[in-house]
């Protein structure tokens, strides 16, 4: 009987026509470029907007030397080395309205949190380490000098460098920016990413489903994938297995977008339209990665925008946007590339694998009853369960080489909140 030569699918765990996760990322970092444009903007609406220009304080925070307590501004030198000492309260020092006279030998001011250190005043006694005596104060030397004042500039000195560009803008920079005075600040432009579905069985919401058809939910997670990396959205729909139509839209995204992205119609059987149109809109520079779920991505350019080919599968759609689109973008806008956070954790379940690819299965991270970081899979782990990923807050990394993992054992895993 003669033997069928047949040809790699994705059952298969080895694949030598395949990259390497880490060859097929370093590929596509080095393939993209930083998009050219900054927009200059009011601070209140940079949240989540990355930083175009680096943010040098032109004031000193605190502006002025003032008291972190309430109590009582002093000078050192009246202090007592040992025994108490009496001194007279000359008046009060109030945030936003300072003292305007000067401390003479034996005198103190009253002074609360915020307010400038009147002259000639060089510490704070806290309110509790002081006893009121009638128009004074009686202290002992417990305080030293120094204590409970903040510098001028302390936290920012004028000219200091503040945010770097590349910086993702969280509530806590744009908090940051107001104190130093500065109502506006360039950031990058958004990235234009365009996206489509292909396939005849595909329905959008509020379509009847016929036998055999199914609601695309891909387009619906890669918007909030976008939408929360701050991206500006074309959502060009579901685009049926027909040549010209896939090309019409291929041709739009090309001028429109910086990015094309779809879903569906790169696996093998399913390319033959793609590779046509790619072949004469722009190119492909691989088809397959050895990562499971997700091997059939497909990365490249269409004329002017770069283009993702991911698989059709739900979790694998996310799996390749999270490992490789994401990172791309992120270099195209000019983030700061800090990788993604990856910890180690005990893994309570038993993981079926077989050596030849890289695995992202979906786990449950945890702390146990000591405090250790511990780790379950959701159970069932095909690429088309998309509650597999509902459930998870982490995935489970599984080496190329890996051949499975006993309970007990230690794993990598990758939080959901360090993707974003």
């Amino acid at each position: 009987m003669t033997k069928i030569e047949k040809d790699m699918s994705c059952r298969d765990d080895f694949d030598p026509k395949s990259l390497s996760a880490d060859a097929a990322l370093e590929q596509i970092k080095s393939g993209v470029s930083r998009i050219k444009g900054i927009e200059k903007i009011a601070i209140r609406e940079t949240l989540n907007r990355i930083l175009a220009e680096d943010i040098r304080s032109g004031i000193n925070v605190p502006s002025a030397t003032n008291s972190a307590m309430d109590g009582y501004a002093v000078n050192s030198g009246d202090i007592p080395p040992g025994g108490n000492a009496e001194l007279n309260v000359l008046g009060t020092a109030w945030a936003g309205k300072p003292f305007s006279g000067k401390l003479s030998a034996g005198s103190s001011v009253r002074i609360m949190t915020g307010a400038i250190m009147p002259d000639g005043a060089d510490t704070v006694i806290i309110q509790e380490d002081v006893q009121p005596v009638g128009s004074s104060i009686r202290i002992d030397g417990s305080t030293r000098k120094g204590d409970n004042v903040r510098q001028a500039g302390e936290d920012i000195a004028a000219g200091d460098l503040i945010l770097s560009k590349g910086r993702r803008l969280n509530p806590a920079d744009i908090g940051l920016i107001a104190s130093l005075g500065i109502a506006e600040v360039c950031v990058v432009r958004r990235l234009r990413v365009a996206f489509f579905s292909t396939g005849d069985e595909l329905r959008s919401i509020g379509e009847t489903l016929s036998d055999g058809a199914i609601y695309d939910s891909n387009r619906y997670t890669l918007y909030g994938m976008l939408e929360r990396m701050g991206a500006d959205i074309i959502d060009m729909g579901v685009i049926k297995d027909d040549r010209d139509a896939l090309e019409e839209a291929f041709a739009i995204a090309a001028v429109n977008a910086d990015v094309l992205i779809t879903s569906g119609g790169v696996s093998v059987g399913e390319a033959d339209y793609v590779k046509e149109i790619l072949a004469k809109l722009g190119r492909v520079d691989f088809w397959k990665v050895a990562i499971k779920p997700g091997r059939p991505l497909a990365f490249g350019q269409v004329g002017n925008a770069v283009f993702f080919g991911l698989p059709g599968n739900p979790v694998s759609v996310m799996v390749t946007f999270y490992e490789f689109v994401q990172p791309a973008l992120r270099k195209m806008i000019g983030e700061d590339d800090t990788g993604i956070l990856t910890l180690k954790a005990r893994c309570d379940s038993r993981l079926k694998k077989r050596p030849g690819r890289v695995e992202y299965q979906r786990g449950i991270l945890r702390r146990d009853e000591d405090g250790s970081l511990v780790v379950v899979k959701t159970g069932a782990q095909g690429s088309g369960i998309l509650s597999s990923m509902s459930q998870a807050n982490c995935f489970i990394i599984l080496t190329i080489d890996s051949s499975g993992v006993e309970p007990g054992m230690y794993v990598d895993i990758q939080p959901f909140s360090g993707l974003v």
